[in-house]
C-alpha cells in the first residue's frame, strides 16, 4: 500500500542528509565540488564563498532533517540552486573552448538538469512540509508555488539521463562495477529504466510507482556504485560529492512519489 506520509519522510531525510553532507564536504575542502561550475576568474574570494555556502547547506540540511524551519530551509536551498543555474551555467555553454557545439553535446546538460531536479525537490518540500503555525516568509510562499514543476523537472532529468546511457554507452560501461557480469546489458537496462521512470512520472496514473521505483534504483546506485567509487577512487572529494548528489536525487524521487499520491496529513 502506498503511504505518502512515510514516503515523503524518507525523501525529506535523504534530501536533508545529502544537503548537510554536501555542506560539510565544502567546509572540509574549501571548494565547490562537482555540481557547481567553476566560478569566473574575476569572482572574488572563491574559497570564502565555498565556506559560506557550506555553512548555509549544513544549517539547511539540519533544518530539513529535524523539520524545524524545514520549509524555509528547503526554499533557501532551492533558490540557491536556481541562482547557480541561472548565473553560472549559461557562460559554460557560451564560452567553453572545448565543446564546439555545446547545445548538441548531451553531457553539457547533465548537471543543469540535475540541479533543476534538485530545485524541484526543494520546491515540493517547501510546499508540503508542515509549518509551525507562524506566518511564512515571502520567499517560502513564492518558491513553494513552483511545487507543480518538481515532477516535470525530475522527469526531464531522468529522460535525458536515460538517453545518455545509450549515446555515451561506452563511457557508462566504465561505471558498472567490474564484479557485476554483463556490463553492456546493465548500461542499456538502466538507460531503459531511467527513460521509463521519466515517462512514467509524466503519466498521472503511473507517476507514484515510476517515482518510487526510480528512487529505489538511484538509492541502490548509492550503495553499489557511488560509495565504492568514493572509497576506492583517487578523486575522493569528487566521488564523495557524487554520493550526496545521488542520495538527494533518490530523495527527490521519493518526494515526487509522495506528492503524486493522496496529500499526506500527518506531522512530518
Amino acid at each position: 500500500m502506498h503511504r505518502p506520509a512515510t514516503v515523503l519522510t524518507v525523501g525529506r531525510c535523504f534530501f536533508g542528509a545529502a544537503t548537510l553532507a554536501s555542506g560539510m564536504l565544502q567546509l572540509i575542502t574549501g571548494a565547490f565540488v562537482r555540481l557547481v561550475p567553476p566560478l569566473p576568474a574575476w569572482f572574488p574570494a572563491p574559497s570564502a564563498w565555498a565556506y559560506l555556502v557550506g555553512l548555509v547547506l549544513v544549517a539547511a540540511g539540519l533544518a530539513i532533517l529535524t523539520g524545524r524551519m524545514g520549509r524555509a530551509a528547503a526554499s533557501l536551498v532551492g533558490v540557491m540552486v536556481l541562482l547557480m543555474v541561472a548565473l553560472l551555467v549559461p557562460p559554460q555553454f557560451i564560452w567553453n573552448p572545448v565543446v564546439d557545439r555545446p547545445f548538441f553535446r548531451g553531457f553539457m546538460w547533465t548537471n543543469p538538469l540535475k540541479s533543476l531536479a534538485l530545485a524541484g525537490g526543494a520546491a515540493m518540500l517547501a510546499g508540503r512540509l508542515r509549518d509551525d503555525g507562524r506566518p511564512l516568509p515571502g520567499l517560502v510562499r513564492v518558491f513553494s508555488r513552483l511545487e507543480p514543476l518538481g515532477p516535470l523537472q525530475l522527469a526531464a532529468f531522468l529522460i535525458v539521463a536515460g538517453l545518455q546511457h545509450y549515446w555515451y554507452r561506452i563511457f557508462v560501461d566504465t561505471l558498472v562495477p567490474s564484479w557485476i557480469p554483463g556490463t553492456r546489458f546493465w548500461t542499456l537496462f538502466t538507460g531503459a529504466a531511467l527513460l521509463a521512470g521519466g515517462v512514467g512520472i509524466l503519466v498521472r496514473r503511473t507517476a507514484w510507482l515510476a517515482a518510487t521505483l526510480s528512487g529505489v534504483m538511484i538509492f541502490l546506485w548509492v550503495l553499489l556504485l557511488h560509495i565504492p567509487r568514493a572509497v576506492a577512487g583517487p578523486q575522493r572529494a569528487f566521488e564523495t560529492a557524487g554520493v550526496f548528489e545521488a542520495l538527494a536525487l533518490s530523495g527527490v524521487a521519493f518526494i515526487v512519489s509522495a506528492t503524486r499520491g493522496p496529500r499526506p496529513s500527518s506531522d512530518l
